[in-house]
């Protein structure tokens, strides 16, 4: 009896020591695990996975990012005073200041139509230049530049009659300073050429100097020309224009039911345009769609109609939009697409482009496009550049006997005869 005793005892106590998921596959009454069925969650990281991806568009950003890190290194060349060429040696120490997994040397030689790779004639090392192709674009870009200045100067002025209380930061600006189309030393040549145009209050806010301009076109938006063609062409009533904005949903978007109607009166929803001084509504539909229109307003002052998402980061205080912005751009994929590819997130307006083009191209986008079909080129037509240069290797200075002229060396001759 008492050897039953103490095997049940025993046997208890081995129970006791074993895992919870033995004691629940022993019998239910140990089971305290409970199956809870959970909703899918739906945040900014989720829709971001799941979004419907465009492929030109991913392409586009992938080409673009070469193209930078191509400007980089011209650019890192341009510093070094020795001459218009550096060794591939030298550049080798560039690997993590423009941000590449491969060398600096095996990436150079992928390009040949963007940098030439010759040897040193005296000290027999391989040394790398920028070609002229790409170095009359780079001139080109900024002659071009200089002269859509007034433009440039237009768009500042659009985002400083946006801004909450007429004032903008500097390094915002310094940061956005490609996608808005000004010079690299804005701050000298534009900002103080302009003077009565804005001003300084210090080192790093600038401020609009006549905020009552008599210009009124400069107080309406970008979306409002579409509203007022949609209004006159499609004979649409205006409460169906008014505060709309136009969708182009990507191929291959799943509209599920009900989707259509909530974007019919979603379209419908009044709101603060960007423009307007009037008091913002504390309405979350309405507040949210105030956003959407100052983001889709700032995207249609950049030049190519695109820019990365933690640069518009920093405009959030000043144009009044302190929310999670990439949650509220990817509630409107048929007004807005967030890339992935590369190192950050970059934000596409949709209506803009079609087949990874921009639809209404500016001259500045002009040459930067001419700069990224240079460099797709890679090794194609790359004989034709080894026949040109093989011909200037060649070619051998021949001075005519019945020249009169001086000749350089002709100096010695007079030494030589005394």
């Amino acid at each position: 009896m008492n050897s039953l005793r103490s095997l049940s005892y025993s046997s208890i106590e081995a129970l006791s020591h074993q895992t919870p998921t033995k004691l629940s596959s022993l019998s239910p009454l140990y089971s305290y695990n409970q199956r809870r069925w959970l909703k899918p969650v739906d945040s900014a990281q989720t829709r971001l996975e799941n979004r419907t991806r465009d492929n030109r568009l991913d392409k586009l950003i992938v080409h673009i990012r070469k193209l930078n890190i191509i400007l980089e290194i011209t650019k890192l060349m341009g510093n070094k005073k020795r001459g218009p060429f550096v060794s591939l040696q030298l550049m080798s120490r560039w690997k993590n200041i423009v941000g590449l997994n491969v060398s600096v040397g095996a990436f150079v030689g992928k390009y040949p139509h963007a940098f030439e790779i010759f040897t040193h004639p005296c000290r027999r090392n391989l040394c790398c230049r920028v070609s002229e192709k790409l170095r009359d674009l780079i001139e080109e870009e900024e002659s071009v530049v200089r002269e859509f200045e007034v433009d440039a100067v237009r768009r500042v002025k659009k985002l400083l009659l946006m801004s909450r209380k007429g004032v903008l930061n500097v390094h915002a600006l310094r940061l956005m300073r490609k996608e808005l189309g000004l010079p690299e030393d804005f701050r000298d040549s534009v900002l103080a050429k302009y003077s009565t145009e804005f001003r300084l209050v210090d080192l790093e806010t600038l401020e609009l100097v006549d905020r009552d301009d008599d210009d009124e076109s400069l107080c309406v938006a970008k979306v409002e020309e579409w509203r007022e063609v949609e209004y006159r062409e499609k004979w649409l009533s205006e409460f169906e224009t008014n505060y709309a904005f136009p969708i182009n949903l990507p191929t291959g978007f799943k509209i599920e039911k009900g989707f259509r109607e909530e974007l019919r009166n979603w379209q419908r929803v009044p709101y603060v345009k960007p423009y307007e001084r009037k008091e913002i509504s504390r309405s979350v539909e309405r507040f949210e769609k105030r956003v959407v229109a100052v983001i889709h307003e700032l995207l249609s002052l950049t030049v190519e109609k695109m820019v990365e998402v933690e640069r518009l980061a920093h405009f959030r205080k000043d144009l009044g939009i302190e929310v999670n912005l990439r949650e509220v751009i990817l509630k409107h994929p048929g007004i807005f697409y967030v890339s992935t590819k590369g190192s950050t997130q970059t934000l596409f307006l949709r209506e803009a482009y079609s087949k990874g083009c921009l639809i209404e191209p500016n001259r500045i986008y002009s040459v930067r496009r001419k700069m990224l079909e240079l460099v797709l080129l890679e090794k194609r037509h790359s004989k034709e550049l080894l026949q040109t240069c093989e011909e200037e290797r060649d070619v051998e200075v021949r001075y005519d006997e019945d020249w009169e002229g001086e000749r350089d060396g002709d100096w010695v001759l007079p030494i030589l005869e005394k």
